[in-house]
């Protein structure tokens, strides 16, 4: 979760009906105390966070069947009454007697990980006091994210890794918090003065918030819920009339089918931002290790990639509002493997030598950098979320050979482009080679509106034709509707 940045959220309530959810961030100014007590918090849930990692870890290599045993220690062999194979598991009782049935039997539901390990609490304080000064719901929210991660790996993404002092910043408290003008109450932590520079409108309840150190000091993100709020109610798809397409590059953000371009900063690639960069990241090299002059250099240069970071998230609002706003009834956005694109090229053997060839990675590097400084997931996300609040709908489409097709007679080659330039080699059709790929986007979505295939030829009349051998210059052509977002944002 970003905390720099302002996140509406939507959740299906019991009734099926959306429920506003929304984020309010802002700076927390504890004392030193406070501050001390926080970051020792951050390091004991690092700590719990990992070995209720390698417990589930554990746990699963012992039951799962290797040969002939099942216990991997004491050496038992696989019984079908007593081995099984679980996704996750956790030392502790697995059976829960609390229960019963209607005829007052006692039941033995099979608790989950998550449930085993937060109900291990109370010996976790009693064995480690330390731990009896945390708050109980930020302990057990802290095994509901490792659950969380988990629950995302079983879907398909990475599995958990151990945490260190880099990726493992934030904690979350679930009750008990408390707002009074500037002042705020986390439990165990005291009230707290920060920078209220949004107040809480009225009718809104506290559900929880997360705390999370950054570079520059400590910030709450505040969750809140106001139930009297209408409903955002979103088009159905037989309601769809006017659908706008986007293409998503590197050169210019984002281009749409209408001819409009977004520019892009590229705040981390450009020039001055890589020259800056590599001095501050060749000052903490330089110093020594563990020395008060590294950890300053450090400090620095954590300060700078979070400008950047920040930088990126207001202009990705200002693209997304930009973007929804228009007079349209749906968004056709590509969807992209975006962690494929970036994905490191395969190793190529030389067969006689043994050797390693080039595989083009070198190459490939700066169009990762360029990708990840583009985000354009989080764009997606949040054009996601706007659109969403103004009851417009979302569409993905596949995007394969989308700058690639002609528009005109369907041929697919990928030496129709050159560049920003598309000019097909089998009939002549020219156009933009981007806006081109967010009009076939368009049509894409059209498609799966409408469940037939979109006449095209309507979308030709502004399109240029030149014969494919001529190489003439009046044949050239520049940016078609360069219209740039950031002159219409001033």
């Amino acid at each position: 979760m970003c905390l720099q940045t302002l996140y509406s959220r939507h959740k299906l309530n019991t009734r099926g009906k959306l429920q506003l959810l929304t984020n309010y961030v802002y700076k927390l100014r504890p004392n030193q105390t406070q501050t001390s007590k926080m970051s020792a918090w951050v390091d004991l849930l690092r700590s719990q966070y990992n070995w209720c990692l390698n417990d589930r870890i554990v746990q699963y290599n012992q039951q799962f069947i290797q040969g002939d045993y099942c216990d991997i220690k004491a050496r038992g062999e696989a019984s079908p009454l007593t081995c099984f194979v679980s996704k996750s598991g956790a030392t502790g009782n697995p059976w829960k007697d609390s229960k019963s049935d209607k005829e007052g039997n006692t039941k033995n539901p099979r608790r989950s990980a998550t449930d085993i390990q937060i109900t291990a609490l109370p010996e976790l304080k009693a064995a480690r006091p330390w731990f009896a000064g945390i708050d109980s719901t930020v302990l057990q929210q802290n095994i509901k994210r490792l659950d969380t991660a988990y629950k995302n790996f079983f879907d398909g993404r990475g599995f958990p890794k151990f945490k260190n002092r880099s990726n493992f910043t934030s904690f979350t408290f679930a009750m008990g918090v408390k707002i009074q003008g500037s002042r705020i109450y986390l439990p165990k932590l005291g009230w707290m003065r920060f920078h209220n520079s949004r107040p809480i409108p009225n009718g809104f309840t506290i559900k929880a918030c997360a705390v999370r150190k950054r570079q520059n000091g400590w910030y709450v993100s505040v969750r809140i819920e106001d139930k009297s709020v209408p409903d955002y109610l979103t088009k159905s798809l037989k309601d769809v009339v006017k659908v706008i397409g986007c293409d998503l590059g590197i050169t210019k953000l984002v281009h749409l089918s209408d001819g409009t371009q977004i520019e892009n900063p590229k705040f981390s690639t450009s020039k001055k931002a890589k020259r800056t960069l590599k001095i501050r990241q060749r000052r903490v090299s330089r110093k020594a290790k563990g020395s008060k002059n590294r950890r300053k250099a450090a400090k620095k240069l954590g300060l700078f990639h979070q400008k950047i970071g920040d930088k990126r998230q207001a202009y990705q609002w200002k693209v997304a509002n930009k973007i929804v706003a228009r007079n349209i009834d749906a968004i056709a956005l590509e969807d992209l493997n975006i962690s494929g694109m970036m994905r490191r090229c395969r190793v190529k053997v030389d067969e006689k030598t043994g050797r390693f060839l080039k595989n083009g990675q070198s190459r490939k590097k700066g169009l990762n950098r360029s990708i990840s400084d583009a985000g354009w997931g989080e764009l997606i996300l949040k054009i996601e979320y706007l659109a969403a609040k103004q009851g417009k709908v979302v569409i993905k489409v596949n995007p394969k050979y989308s700058s690639q097709k002609c528009r005109n007679c369907g041929h697919i080659d990928q030496s129709n482009r050159d560049g920003e330039k598309f000019i097909c080699v089998e009939c002549g059709y020219h156009e933009h080679a981007d806006i081109g790929a967010a009009k076939t986007i368009r049509d894409r979505a059209l498609e799966i509106v409408r469940g037939d295939s979109a006449k095209l030829g309507a979308c030709h009349l502004n399109a240029q034709k030149i014969s494919p051998r001529s190489k003439s210059k009046r044949g050239e052509f520049g940016n078609l509707g360069n219209k740039d977002i950031k002159a219409e944002m001033s």
